[in-house]
């Protein structure tokens, strides 16, 4: 799973090296058996943006990008939005996101996004945010530069994709802050961000993938994989 995530990575060309950043031993040995350069790092990292941290401190760069090694569906065309916003100098941080299908609002392990206007960040939650009181919706979302219609009830939820993007100094100030109460109830770590008021931006991904949590989204897939290898 980790190699298809280090091959998409690779063929963007956007991103030099491409290094799977790990506390695990028998990750590693994998990893090696494959060609695909490893670097060590600590197992009292909190999240992936601090292992990311780790190795920013033997490799030097502007950006730095933290990818999900339970991604197995991406492919190279999901890195130039997410690094297009470093275009734009007020942007610290970048990540990307989705339209949530129907099937996941309710699943705490598509975690929901709400952006201003220009795409910065309002909050991530696995709690399907926002709320629809009324159950009506409200005419046309607007999110991300991206209005959705809606109807009969409010259907513009957007599913966060764990992939981000951060300048250096970014993510240096990221590493040296205590983990929030927010991450630390939601699991999530770009809370720790918000919280400090770093503004994280969000660009609108190709499509979804399917992030591994549980033995039936390994299932689903190894079954989109296989299609497309045919």
């Amino acid at each position: 799973m980790v190699e298809w995530v280090w091959r998409a990575a690779a063929a963007s060309g956007l991103m030099d090296p491409v290094v799977v950043a790990t506390d695990s031993e028998e990750v590693a040995d994998v990893c090696r058996e494959r060609g695909i350069p490893v670097a060590m790092t600590s197992k009292e990292c909190p999240s992936g943006s601090d292992r990311v941290r780790e190795v920013a401190r033997t490799l030097d760069a502007d950006v730095y990008v933290n990818i999900q090694g339970d991604e197995p569906t991406l492919t190279a065309e999901f890195f130039p939005p997410l690094l297009e916003l470093f275009e734009r100098p007020e942007v610290e941080v970048a990540t990307l996101a989705v339209e949530c299908r129907r099937e996941e609002w309710g699943n705490p392990n598509a975690v929901k996004v709400v952006t201003a206007l220009d795409g910065r960040a309002l909050y991530f939650s696995r709690a399907t945010i926002p709320f629809d009181r009324e159950g009506v919706g409200g005419g046309a979302v607007a999110s991300a530069g991206m209005s959705v219609s809606v109807n009969a009830g409010f259907s513009g939820y957007r599913k966060h994709l764990g992939i981000y993007a951060y300048r250096k100094a970014a993510l240096e100030r990221f590493a040296a802050l205590p983990v929030s109460p927010l991450e630390r109830i939601e699991k999530l770590e770009q809370l720790r961000l918000l919280v400090n008021g770093i503004a994280l931006y969000v660009a609108e991904a190709p499509r979804d993938t399917i992030g591994v949590d549980t033995e039936e989204d390994l299932k689903r897939a190894e079954k989109q994989l296989l299609a497309s290898s045919c």
